[in-house]
């Protein structure tokens, strides 16, 4: 311990919610990094040109000179390249102005429950080579439990649902493990997906991802009739798919909900499906304390109201969803012998 301490100061922990949708970094625990999962790269060298929020300004706008990537889809690494220099990036934001020298990493970074061995393996290579000397795996379940402040490591049952952006994972946790789970690859990039056919479809318009995203945000709903917290009608601007005029769409919350009912519905069977292979004792304790939505797919306006009329459970949204599986990154690693992590 005392030769470790001789050279703590050159050791920097971090916790990483390394999203397909965003990625956030923790230091300190304070969030340093809050930034879109997006890199761009010369399509010649192969070296980085953007990272985050001004590569996402270019997703979509490319010419043939540069190529912008989400290197994670479906939850996990799909370009290793370009995840470890979107780390790397990263990482750089947070040593930004602070620091002479870069320091020794030691990491924890949280990954989908539903990951291969293969799949873990691409992330630790990755955070390896991002620069982590120690790097710790956590399932982004047990995160978002710590994030949400329940104690996990008590004999009680509880249930957390993270809508991601590529997947959703289900996890009934007690005793500081995982009780059962179940992973699947229906998120928040699926929503998106659904809502671009339908404008096209419905509308005969097209819209980029970017605008669908935008839809999604401003008029996304998971029930059609929202009462007084109804959001206003969102105008969208695109070209016709056949003969290409500018045309201007109002859309409304309403058919964002019917888009998306197949999509939602599966989420719910997914849900159902792990409350059947829950243990009765743990099953009792979730009835009583209710089940917690976290990740951007809970602020689906009226998703904890829907799923608590279908499953007659008591649906939470934790506050500030997003940032539930970064904050429990970073309470674990402070407490690195408490928790259960992924071993090599």
């Amino acid at each position: 311990m005392g030769i470790f301490s001789n050279f703590f100061s050159f050791t920097q922990e971090l916790a990483i919610d390394l999203g397909t949708a965003n990625t956030v970094i923790i230091s300190g625990g304070e969030i340093v990094v809050n930034e879109p999962s997006v890199v761009a790269l010369d399509r010649h060298t192969e070296k980085m040109i953007a990272v985050g929020s001004e590569a996402k300004q270019m997703y979509e706008k490319t010419n043939d000179k540069i190529r912008v990537i989400r290197p994670l889809r479906d939850g996990v690494i799909a370009d290793f390249n370009a995840a470890e220099q979107m780390l790397r990036g990263l990482i750089k934001m947070v040593h930004r102005g602070k620091r002479l020298f870069s320091p020794s990493l030691r990491m924890v970074v949280g990954v989908p429950s539903g990951s291969t061995e293969v799949e873990l393996r691409a992330v630790r290579d990755s955070a390896e080579h991002a620069g982590g000397r120690d790097v710790f795996l956590l399932f982004e379940p047990m995160a978002a439990a710590i994030g949400v402040g329940i104690n996990v490591t008590e004999p009680q049952g509880n249930m957390i649902v993270d809508i991601g952006g590529g997947t959703t994972e289900i996890a009934v946790i007690s005793l500081g493990g995982i009780v059962s789970n179940n992973s699947i690859k229906m998120a928040g990039d699926d929503f998106t997906a659904d809502i671009q056919e339908y404008m096209s479809r419905q509308h005969n318009v097209r819209v980029s991802e970017r605008m669908a995203e935008r839809i999604k945000i401003n008029v996304g709903a998971a029930l059609t009739d929202l009462g007084e917290n109804a959001p206003e009608d969102y105008i969208v601007n695109g070209p016709n798919k056949i003969t290409a005029m500018p045309m201007k769409v109002p859309v409304c919350y309403q058919e964002i909900a019917h888009c998306l009912e197949k999509s939602i519905a599966r989420i719910e069977q997914a849900v159902i499906n792990a409350l059947e292979n829950t243990p009765p004792e743990l099953y009792a304790d979730i009835v009583k304390n209710g089940i917690w939505l976290t990740g951007g797919g809970a602020l689906l306006r009226g998703l904890d109201k829907r799923l608590t009329d279908k499953i007659n459970i008591p649906f939470h949204v934790a506050e500030d969803p997003l940032l539930c599986v970064a904050r429990g990154t970073g309470i674990a690693l402070k407490n690195v012998d408490k928790f259960n992590f992924l071993k090599r």
